[in-house]
């Protein structure tokens, strides 16, 4: 019997003595009919609990909020992650225990550690000194970060769901201030809202107010959106479903917004291919995901087509970046670019000129070619393998190649779509950029690196 949206049990004795709903007797037992239903709230608090509360020991504790600081740390000043990193590596030796030691000697830490020792063997010979100390600088959390990561007593798998919940909703946040912060200036100087489209709000200069470089701040980004889109298609909540979606809406056109084509590339081919196999077990639902998904690129590509600045700079700076240069040209095509470091790589391309040596290679061969806008920005090559083979040689190139391979393998064998992004967000964006020329790119690639490969590795 029913009544106030309460369910109350009766004996025999009860429904026969009891001639109408108006008269109850005290109910022997309640049941909630809506026993999913909470407030948005109650919600948010659950999720403050999830991410700030766990049960643990009071040290996995403190290096919990370490780790969970150093991923909200990576869209801002690099001086919070690295002082997040020295904070969590020294509690990390005062707690170190004998028996975890022994976790750091095997292939695995080596993999993760070893484009830093590649730099550092290219040290020995290079004429620039003290170029590729600094080089090796900005990896030093290559070397860092594996060691931690295999040391630390915190069970990393077991909350691995919350590291990756914490860092998704931060991006979301800075995505969210980025568009704040635009509409502010908008509306200050008076502009029509169009204005948030146009090349002044876009790629640089949408990413300009945090002082982060567009594509690396893509690169997070596009992580975060395939973790949102993975929860979301597993999520059976109305409610949880519409706070994932509207996050993926957001991280979607803030990735537009930074206009980053070597990530925006990257995350299509993920979002079409490898989370619908990787996730969708029936065979229909993974159909019309397929479906819908390349629907929905479609009409995305032509809405884009229809605003000059997205054509620009999805369509026509692609055709420019791999054309050659001309004597009209105000920036230099990165064609132009590659085929200078191409041919001081066909001088010496067993070990390459030694690290920290590329900026001053390439400025000599711009100047001979004419390139005078890369000669005086001094550009690097703008792509991760080129920038190997002229330090390193093809001993570098292949070392790296043999890191990306092992982690793509690793990625295909446990179905882990977040695993396989990040390898390929790496993989890809390093055909267009230097990414471990940089603490951000560095920072994004030792980091998830290891985080990925540690928590596989202690699952299996």
């Amino acid at each position: 019997m029913e009544a106030n949206g309460t369910v109350y049990e009766l004996t025999d004795k009860q429904r026969l003595t009891t001639p109408n709903k108006s008269v109850l007797p005290k109910p022997a037992k309640i049941i909630r009919l809506y026993p999913n239903y909470s407030s948005p709230s109650q919600k948010l608090g659950r999720l403050f609990n999830q991410l700030f509360f766990i049960d643990d020991s009071v040290a996995n504790k403190i290096s919990y909020y370490h780790i969970l600081l150093l991923l909200f740390s990576l869209p801002f000043d690099l001086f919070y992650s690295h002082l997040i990193l020295i904070s969590f590596g020294v509690h990390t030796l005062i707690n170190l225990k004998k028996e975890n030691i022994k976790s750091l000697f095997n292939i695995r830490t080596l993999i993760l550690q070893s484009v830093f020792f590649v730099t550092l063997l290219g040290i020995a010979y290079s004429p620039d000194k003290n170029a590729g100390f600094t080089e090796l600088g900005r990896q030093l959390a290559i070397l860092l970060i594996p060691v931690l990561f295999s040391i630390t007593s915190l069970d990393l798998k077991k909350y691995r769901n919350n590291f990756l919940l914490g860092f998704s909703l931060c991006s979301t946040l800075t995505i969210a201030y980025l568009y704040l912060d635009a509409l502010r200036v908008i509306h200050y100087y008076g502009y029509r809202p169009r204005v948030l489209f146009s090349p002044a709000f876009t790629n640089h200069n949408f990413s300009d107010p945090i002082g982060m470089h567009a594509t690396f701040l893509a690169l997070q980004i596009g992580l975060s959106l395939v973790y949102s889109l993975s929860v979301l298609i597993k999520q059976t909540n109305r409610n949880n479903k519409f706070f994932y979606a509207a996050c993926c809406g957001l991280l979607s056109i803030g990735l537009l917004q930074l206009s980053s084509k070597s990530v925006c590339v990257t995350i299509l081919i993920v979002v079409c291919i490898a989370v619908p196999f990787f996730i969708l077990k029936d065979k229909r639902k993974r159909s019309q995901f397929i479906i819908a998904s390349l629907a929905i690129v479609v009409v995305s590509m032509l809405a884009l087509s229809r605003s000059q600045t997205f054509r620009d700079r999805f369509f026509n700076d692609l055709k420019d970046d791999i054309s050659h240069s001309t004597n009209g040209d105000i920036t230099d095509p990165r064609l132009s670019r590659w085929k200078v470091a191409g041919e001081l790589i066909g001088k010496s391309p067993i070990i390459g000129y030694g690290s920290g040596v590329e900026t001053n290679l390439l400025r000599n061969g711009y100047f001979d070619k004419k390139l005078y806008n890369s000669f005086l920005n001094k550009l690097n090559a703008h792509n991760e393998y080129l920038s190997l083979l002229l330090g390193t040689g093809f001993l570098g190139l292949m070392i790296y190649l043999g890191t990306l391979y092992y982690g793509f393998k690793k990625a295909m064998t446990s179905k882990d779509v977040l695993y396989l992004t990040f390898i390929l967000l790496v993989a890809i964006v390093s055909l267009s950029e230097n990414v471990l020329d940089v603490d951000k790119g560095t920072m994004f690639y030792s980091l998830f690196f290891s985080f990925f490969v540690v928590t596989e590795s202690r699952n299996n």
